[in-house]
């Protein structure tokens, strides 16, 4: 449904002639496909919605939104040439490079999410959840927050617009606020957490922070 969503918001307002935005769509529902076929469960906690923390509530609540005037600031952008009339175009190599990057970053879920089966959309403690430190987690101890970084960074330059790209660097904060929240709970409730932020200190990116 999430997907669906955003598609509409990417291409309701703007054109179906759109072809960064068919690529985007592909890969999302490609990697949706893949990880139904192959770990339906893990696909299913990635799908919850509901968060319990009244922090997490309006942190999600921010995410989805600025997600979604990012479709939209793209999809508008599409239709009416706003970049190239205020700014300039996005060369198409930029956008090229920033598609391969998006396509990559879902790619970089896959080691990820194989090595913590527990990575839900929402947080929580599960009955018989373990701390995840092998794979990305032995460099980092938020290595999906890690990626969405990178890949939120990267859409509004796939998808061809220098407007929406100020928009997509307020998530950043936003999602170290929600890391920041995270741990709090996961040292407090995750035996073994605490140790295991001893062991590796980074959260975000290696030998920085």
């Amino acid at each position: 449904m999430g997907q669906f969503v955003f598609a509409l918001a990417l291409f309701g307002p703007g054109t179906l002639h759109f072809w960064q935005g068919w690529v985007f769509t592909a890969v999302a529902i490609t990697f949706c496909a893949y990880f139904y076929r192959r770990d339906p469960q893990l696909l299913e906690r990635r799908l919850l919605r509901k968060e319990k923390s009244g922090t997490q509530k309006i942190i999600i609540a921010l995410v989805r939104i600025i997600y979604l005037l990012i479709c939209v600031l793209c999809g508008l952008d599409n239709r009416f040439g706003w970049s190239g009339a205020y700014l300039t175009k996005v060369p198409p190599w930029l956008t090229l490079l920033a598609l391969l990057l998006y396509a990559g970053c879902y790619f970089l879920f896959i080691p990820v999410m194989t090595a913590n089966r527990f990575a839900a959309s929402i947080i929580q403690i599960e009955a018989g959840q373990t701390v995840a430190d092998t794979g990305p987690y032995r460099l980092v101890r938020h290595p999906m927050y890690a990626v969405s970084l990178v890949l939120f960074c990267s859409l509004p330059l796939a998808l061809g617009s220098f407007i929406a790209l100020p928009f997509a660097t307020l998530l950043v904060p936003i999602l170290i606020w929600r890391l920041l929240d995270e741990e709090k709970l996961l040292q407090r409730d995750l035996p073994g957490y605490a140790e295991y932020c001893h062991r590796t200190p980074c959260r975000l990116i290696p030998f920085v922070w």
